[in-house]
């Protein structure tokens, strides 16, 4: 039932992520796989602004981290990075690698490199996934789940860390990608 709530409320988000990106895109009720495309929606959203967030962050902000009890800004990105893994292939993405980026990347440069390739990992596991495909049972934390009740997770966690992100960037006087004025034209 607790999956099922997952995927609703991922679902639920997508719709208006997806207006709000102002993208012209295919509505999900439109495509041969609605669940998966509106899945994909709010992970492309939240992709776009983890991703552009590590873009905004001076090397310096890297070490960053508010409080001594907290990760840095930088091992927040590689934690993204090592969850994008870890989740995205137990839904059928490519396999994670054996170190830990967090754990080991400290520049900004290879942080943002581990991060895309996490996303690009990410990508392939939903470049292969349909609604068929998504309703399939596989093991993930000890426990059975849909393959896209999976993905959604992926989605709710880093929407989960762009928060922590978020802070970090307001501390340091950095306005976040989610808050930037739209351009004009755009929704």
């Amino acid at each position: 039932m607790r999956t099922a709530c997952v995927l609703v409320a991922a679902l639920a988000m997508a719709i208006p992520a997806a207006a709000q990106t102002g993208a012209a895109q295919t509505p999900a009720v439109q495509t041969a796989n609605p669940l998966t495309a509106a899945t994909k929606s709010a992970y492309d959203m939240i992709k776009g602004n983890i991703t552009k967030s590590a873009e905004k962050v001076a090397e310096e902000h890297y070490a960053f981290k508010p409080s001594p009890d907290v990760r840095t800004f930088g091992q927040l990105v590689g934690h993204i990075a090592d969850a994008n893994y870890m989740i995205c292939s137990a839904a059928g993405g490519s396999a994670a690698p054996k170190e830990s980026i967090e754990k080991t990347k400290t520049t900004k440069a290879d942080l943002q490199k581990a991060l895309a390739e996490s996303f690009s990992a990410c990508d392939a596991a939903y470049a292969a996934m349909t609604d068929a495909k998504g309703v399939e049972i596989v093991k993930f934390f000890g426990r059975e789940q849909p393959k896209l009740a999976i993905l959604a997770f992926n989605t709710s966690h880093d929407f989960e860390h762009y928060g922590n992100l978020v802070t970090y960037m307001r501390i340091k006087g950095i306005v976040p990608p989610s808050s930037e004025p739209k351009a004009q034209g755009t929704k």
